[in-house]
C-alpha cells in the first residue's frame, strides 16, 4: 500500500492517482493536508469560479419501487393522493420557475413505481401512458417547448432504450451511485428491498449512458453505513467508466441527513470533518478538471469549508421550489450563497443543467433538437447567459459583472501576473488571454481597470472620433455569410429588403453631400456583387476624386481586395498600389470577423481565409496603405479563438505598424442566418462585450494605441461602460447605416458631432474630432460638421436582375 504522505505529493504535483494510491487515502487522518491539495487541485482546474445551476424542482412522482430506508421522498400511494403530477401541475410550477430566472427544470421521481403499484398502473393508464418514463419523456418535452427550460432528468435506472427516448427531450441525467458497497443491499442494510441500489445495476446503468453520449451526473452518498475505503471503491468505479465515456460531469458528495419516520431515524449523520474528508478524497480521485459537488443545503455552516476542501459546484439552488428530497434543509438565498462563496475568495456563477465543456460541444452531447435551446442560453465559456441584453436592441444595459465580488482581492491574484506583463507590453500568450476573457466578479472589475489606466497612460482623457459617411454601395453578394443580414440577391438566405447597386452618380452625390457636412472620410464597403471586378473598385476610387478631391476615401475590406486582384489577375501589391493611385487612402479590417479558420469554417467557408485576410493586410501595409483591425464575435466562438485572433493581429502588427486602431464589433443576431436557423448564440454577453475592449487594450499594447467602441451596436450606455474599460475612441457619425440596421441593431444612422461631444463630456471626457489616421481634423471641417444640414433621402438603384421571385 502506498505510503499516503507519498500519495499526497503526488497528487501536489499533478498526478492521477493509481487505484491503491487513492485507497491509501482511506487511512489519511491529515484532514489539513487533504483539503490543502485538494484546493490546490481545484484552482488549477476551476480557478476562481464556484458554479450552480438555477432550478425549479419538479416531482414528477414521489411513488417508488424501492423503499431504502433513509428516504422520504418516496412513499406508498395515499388516499385521495394524485400518484403523478399532471401536466398542468408539471407546467404550472415550470413557468414559476422561468419567471423567477430558472434555466433548468429538475424532473426527480420514483423508480418504476408501475412495477409495485397498481395506482400507478392505473394513473398511468388515464393520462395515456404505459410507464413513468413515457410519461416523463412527454413532460419533459412539454415544459422545454412551453417554458424554454432544460430538462435534466433524475428517473433510476434506464436503459439504452430509455435513454434514447429521453435524450432528444433532456440536456442531461443523472443517478446516484451512492456505494458501491454490495453488503448494504442486504438484510438490516439501508438498500434491502430496493432493487435498483444494486450497485451493479446502478454501474451498468452510468456505462450504458456513457456509450449513448448522454451527460451524466453521478456521485456518493455517505454516512448510510459505508466505510471510508468503501467511499473510494465508489469513487474509483465512477473514475473507471468517466475514463472510458468522458460523460461524467459532475460528482456529488451527499452527506446523509436522519429524518424522521424512517429506519434510519436514529442513525449517526456524517460530521463536518467526514464530510471534508470525503470532498478532499473525492477531488484527489479525479484530479483538477471534475466538477465536484456538494449540496450546500445540507451542511449549511460549512459553505467556506466545502470550498476549501475542494468543491467547485454547488448543484441547483431553486429560488421557487423546497428541495423536496431533504424537504428540511431549505436552499439558502443566492445573495447568500454569492456572498458567502465570495468570503472564501470565489466568484459564484450560473451554469445551465449541462456543464460548459459538454454544452460547448453539441454535436457530441446533445440531440440536435436541443441546439438551439442550449445555445442561446450560454455565453462563450459555456455558462448561463446571466441577463437578457443583447447588442444592439436597444435593451437596458444590465447590472455590472462585478456586483458579486469577493471580499478580498484574493480572486485576482491569478491575473495580476498576467497584467503586469500586458501593462510592461509582453505578448501573452493564448492561454493568458483566455484566463483574461473569463474574469468576473472582481477579476472584472480588476482587468477593466487595468484597461483604462492603460488608455489613460496612452491616450489620456481625450475621446477622438470621426465625421465620416458610410457608403454601403451595393448588397448584392454572391458569397453566403451566415452572420450576415445585409446581402440579398438570389443566393442571399436573408430576403429584408431588395437588392439594389448604387450607379456612380450617386455615390458621388453622396461624397459631395458628406463633404458639405464636414465630413473627412467616406467608408465605402459592400457585398461582393458577382458582375464586380477590380476594374470596379478603381472606378469608384476616381469617381469620388473627381468630385471631392480632399476626401479620405476609407474602403474596401480584404474581401473586396483579394476578389478584386483575383478578377484582373493582378498580384495583391499591384492591385492595392492602382487603388491608392486612384485615390484610396486607407482599408476598413472588416472580413476579418473571427481570424480563425475552425470558425470561419462555420460562418464564413467561402470567404478568404484567415491567411489570406493576413496577406491582404500585409500587402496593404507594405504600399503603404494603413487599416483598421476588427472582430465579429459572439456566434459560435470562443475565448481561445478571441484570444488566436488578438495574437495573429499583434504579430502582423508587430511586422508593419499599419493597423490604426482595433474596433470589437459586437454580433447582432436577430435577423441573421445563423440565429435564425438558431445554430448561433444570441450575441456576446454584457460581460463579455465589455471586457473584450480592455482584453484588447491589454493584449495589443503598445502595438495598436487606439481601442474605439461601436456606438451602433453597444449604444450610448455601452459606450460610457466601454471608455471605463480601455476605449479612447468612438468611430464615426457615419450619417448612413446599412449592415447593423440589416440584422436588427436598433441604436441609428447617425449620431452627429453636437450628440457624439455631448456624450463624452458627459462622461467627464475631452472629445476630439480627427481624421481617419488619428490627426486632428481641419479646423474647417470641424466648423462644417456642426449644424450640418439634414441629409437627402438616398437613391438606392434596384438591382432587379438578383430580385428574388416571390414564392407562389
Amino acid at each position: 500500500m502506498a505510503a499516503v504522505t507519498d500519495v499526497l505529493t503526488r497528487a501536489e504535483a499533478g498526478a492521477a492517482l493509481a487505484g491503491d494510491e487513492a485507497l491509501a487515502l482511506a487511512d489519511c487522518t491529515d484532514l489539513d493536508a487533504m483539503m490543502r491539495v485538494a484546493a490546490a487541485l481545484r484552482d488549477r482546474g476551476h480557478g476562481a469560479l464556484v458554479s450552480y445551476s438555477k432550478k425549479v424542482f419538479i416531482p414528477l412522482t414521489q411513488l417508488c419501487r424501492d423503499v431504502c430506508h433513509y428516504c422520504t421522498f418516496a412513499h406508498p400511494p395515499r388516499p385521495g393522493e394524485a400518484a403523478y403530477l399532471d401536466p398542468e401541475e408539471v407546467l404550472a410550477i415550470a413557468r414559476a420557475g422561468a419567471e423567477a430566472g430558472c434555466k433548468e427544470a429538475l424532473f426527480t421521481l420514483g423508480d418504476k413505481p408501475e412495477l409495485r403499484y397498481r395506482a400507478a398502473r392505473e394513473a398511468l393508464a388515464r393520462l395515456g401512458y404505459a410507464t413513468t418514463l413515457d410519461y416523463l419523456a412527454a413532460m419533459a418535452a412539454l415544459v422545454l417547448k412551453e417554458t424554454g427550460l432544460l430538462p435534466h432528468l433524475n428517473p433510476g435506472i434506464m436503459t439504452a432504450d430509455d435513454l434514447a427516448r429521453l435524450r432528444p427531450v433532456s440536456v442531461s441525467m443523472g443517478i446516484m451511485l451512492e456505494s458501491a458497497a454490495e453488503r448494504l443491499s442486504r438484510r438490516g442494510g439501508p438498500h434491502f428491498g430496493s432493487p435498483d441500489k444494486a450497485p451493479a445495476r446502478r454501474l451498468d446503468c452510468i456505462d450504458v449512458a456513457g456509450k449513448a453520449a448522454v451527460p451524466f451526473t453521478s456521485g456518493i452518498l455517505i454516512g448510510i453505513g459505508e466505510t471510508r475505503r468503501e467511499r473510494i471503491e465508489a469513487l474509483l468505479a465512477l473514475r473507471d467508466l468517466h475514463e472510458r465515456h468522458g460523460h461524467i460531469q459532475e460528482i456529488i458528495v451527499q452527506n446523509f441527513r436522519a429524518k424522521p419516520d424512517t429506519k434510519m431515524a436514529d442513525a449517526p449523520e456524517p460530521d463536518r470533518a467526514d464530510h471534508l474528508w470525503t470532498i478532499a478524497a473525492a477531488r484527489l480521485v479525479f484530479g483538477p478538471e471534475m466538477n465536484i459537488q456538494a449540496p450546500p443545503n445540507l451542511m449549511p455552516d460549512a459553505i467556506e469549508a466545502m470550498i476549501a476542501a475542494g468543491i467547485n459546484d454547488w448543484g441547483g439552488v431553486s429560488p421557487v421550489t423546497p428541495d423536496h428530497v431533504n424537504p428540511e434543509a431549505p436552499w439558502p438565498a443566492l445573495e447568500t450563497l454569492a456572498a458567502r462563496t465570495a468570503a472564501a475568495g470565489k466568484v459564484l456563477v450560473e451554469r445551465l443543467a449541462i456543464y460548459p465543456e459538454y454544452v460547448l460541444d453539441p454535436p457530441r452531447w446533445l440531440d440536435k433538437r436541443l441546439h438551439t435551446p442550449a445555445l442561446r442560453a450560454i455565453d462563450a465559456q459555456g455558462l448561463a447567459r446571466p441577463d437578457g441584453w443583447i447588442a444592439g436592441a436597444g435593451m437596458p444595459i444590465p447590472p455590472s459583472p462585478g456586483s458579486l465580488r469577493s471580499r478580498s482581492l484574493r480572486a485576482g491574484e491569478g491575473i495580476a501576473p498576467i497584467l503586469d506583463r500586458a501593462w510592461a507590453g509582453e505578448t501573452l500568450t493564448e492561454a493568458e488571454i483566455v484566463r483574461l476573457f473569463a474574469a468576473r466578479g472582481d477579476e472584472f472589475d480588476l482587468v477593466c481597470a487595468a484597461a483604462d489606466r492603460l488608455r489613460q497612460e496612452v491616450n489620456g482623457d481625450t475621446v477622438s472620433y470621426v465625421v465620416t459617411r458610410n457608403i454601403n454601395y451595393t448588397n448584392v453578394c454572391y458569397f453566403r455569410c451566415q452572420f450576415c443580414a445585409f446581402s440579398k440577391g438570389k443566393l442571399s438566405e436573408n430576403l429584408r429588403g431588395r437588392p439594389y447597386n448604387l450607379d456612380l452618380a450617386e455615390i458621388q452625390r453622396r461624397c459631395e453631400e458628406a463633404w458639405e457636412r464636414g465630413a473627412t472620410e467616406v467608408c465605402l464597403q459592400g457585398g461582393i456583387h458577382p458582375e464586380y471586378t477590380g476594374a470596379t473598385y478603381l472606378s469608384v476610387c476616381r469617381a469620388i476624386k473627381k468630385v471631392t478631391p480632399g476626401i479620405h476615401i476609407h474602403a474596401f475590406s480584404p474581401l473586396e481586395v483579394w476578389q478584386g486582384a483575383k478578377t484582373l489577375g493582378r498580384s495583391l501589391a499591384d492591385f492595392l498600389a492602382e487603388l491608392r493611385d486612384a485615390g484610396l487612402s486607407s482599408l476598413p479590417g472588416t472580413a476579418a470577423e473571427i481570424l480563425d479558420d475552425e470558425v470561419r469554417a462555420v460562418i464564413c467557408p467561402d470567404k478568404v481565409k484567415t491567411a489570406e485576410w493576413l496577406e491582404v493586410m500585409e500587402a496593404a501595409h507594405g504600399v503603404g496603405l494603413r487599416a483598421t483591425s476588427t472582430i465579429m464575435f459572439g456566434h459560435v466562438d470562443h475565448y481561445r479563438h478571441w484570444a488566436r485572433h488578438l495574437l495573429r493581429l499583434r504579430e502582423l502588427q508587430r511586422r508593419t505598424g499599419g493597423f490604426t486602431e482595433f474596433v470589437p464589433l459586437p454580433f447582432v443576431p436577430m435577423e441573421t442566418p445563423i440565429s435564425l436557423k438558431g445554430r448561433s448564440r444570441l450575441g456576446p454577453t454584457w460581460r463579455e462585450a465589455i471586457l473584450i475592449h480592455a482584453v484588447g487594450r491589454l493584449a495589443l499594447h503598445p502595438l495598436i494605441p487606439n481601442i474605439q467602441a461601436s456606438w451602433v451596436k453597444m449604444g450610448p450606455d455601452g459606450i460610457a461602460a466601454c471608455l471605463d474599460a480601455g476605449c479612447n475612441d468612438l468611430g464615426g457619425t457615419l450619417m448612413n447605416e446599412s449592415i447593423s440596421r440589416a440584422a436588427g441593431a436598433s441604436f441609428g444612422q447617425e449620431m452627429p458631432p453636437e450628440a457624439m461631444e455631448e456624450l463624452i463630456r458627459g462622461l467627464g471626457r475631452t472629445p476630439r474630432q480627427r481624421t481617419t489616421l488619428y490627426k486632428d481634423a481641419p479646423p474647417d471641417r470641424i466648423a462644417a460638421s456642426f449644424g450640418a444640414a439634414p441629409l437627402s433621402e438616398p437613391v438606392n438603384t434596384p438591382a432587379r436582375k438578383y430580385d428574388r421571385p416571390a414564392a407562389e
